[in-house]
């Protein structure tokens, strides 16, 4: 592990160039995709990252955090480790480092989509949520809950932005994902697999979700999207079924990632 103390004065280090202006928001979305890099904060996270494959750049820390690290990063001997204290590392990332640590990893090539749908049963589209921390949620839902592959539209969040990872607890580097093409090419690739595709949504066509989960059909993907508009026209269109979870109270839905857990648990492969 080479260990780099990090000071005040050389927070301008061109090496520490992944980790500068953090809350610089139109930035992070432009240097991350862009870059090629995510974030990965806590050791758990950077733990998960690591055992999917992911390849650690560098590492901001705390000196008592060291020794978790350095098992994690024993097979990359090359790989800088920045070690300051609470104030320094506040001042170059603008946050306070209360997880451990913050690696900012290579990007892996997304897989393509009929590759991941071959062997799948059970799969979540998220449609245009540009919300993080509903990213992260669903993220979590479906792997606690048995979905095979994650599919995500051109317009949605970035599941590996900083946020999305820390809400997934790092399932988002679990569960299989990529990113689909427009509908008009989703919606034939889903269908060539095998796949039922079952809109959330709030229709005047829309059945209970009892109606589906007591026959599922053998591959099903079930479509959420925004907390405002829901689902798009094109997203309801291709759908061979529309499906609502029956309310209660005068409440009409749940939040997008409760609402995903719910129908994942409810039509999970038995």
């Amino acid at each position: 592990m080479r260990v780099l103390p990090l000071t005040a004065d050389g927070l301008d280090d061109p090496a520490l160039a992944d980790f500068t202006r953090l809350t610089d928001v139109a930035l992070r979305r432009l240097l991350e995709p862009a870059g090629g890099l995510y974030l990965a904060e806590s050791t758990k996270v950077i733990a998960r990252a690591i055992g999917t494959g992911h390849r650690p750049r560098a590492v901001l820390t705390r000196a008592e955090w060291l020794p978790q690290l350095e098992g994690l990063l024993a097979p990359f001997p090359d790989v800088p480790v920045h070690v300051g204290d609470d104030a320094v590392l506040e001042r170059l990332t603008g946050f306070h480092l209360h997880r451990g640590a913050l690696a900012s990893m290579h990007r892996p090539d997304l897989p393509d989509p009929a590759t991941l749908l071959r062997t799948a049963r059970r799969a979540v589209v998220i449609e245009d949520v540009v919300d993080h921390t509903n990213v992260g949620a669903i993220f979590r839902s479906a792997a606690g809950l048995g979905v095979d592959v994650v599919l995500v539209t051109p317009r949605c969040a970035d599941p590996l932005y900083r946020r999305s990872v820390r809400v997934s607890m790092g399932t988002v580097l679990q569960v299989p994902w990529t990113r689909l093409p427009e509908w008009r090419e989703a919606a034939p690739l889903l269908h060539d697999a095998g796949f039922t595709i079952a809109a959330l949504a709030l229709s005047d066509r829309a059945v209970p979700l009892e109606t589906l989960a007591d026959d599922p059909p053998e591959r099903l993907a079930l479509v959420v999207g925004t907390e405002g508009d829901g689902l798009s026209r094109t997203a309801l269109a291709v759908a061979d079924v529309h499906v609502r979870i029956p309310m209660g109270n005068g409440v009409d839905s749940l939040n997008v990632a409760a609402a995903a857990a719910v129908a994942v648990w409810a039509t999970r492969v038995r």
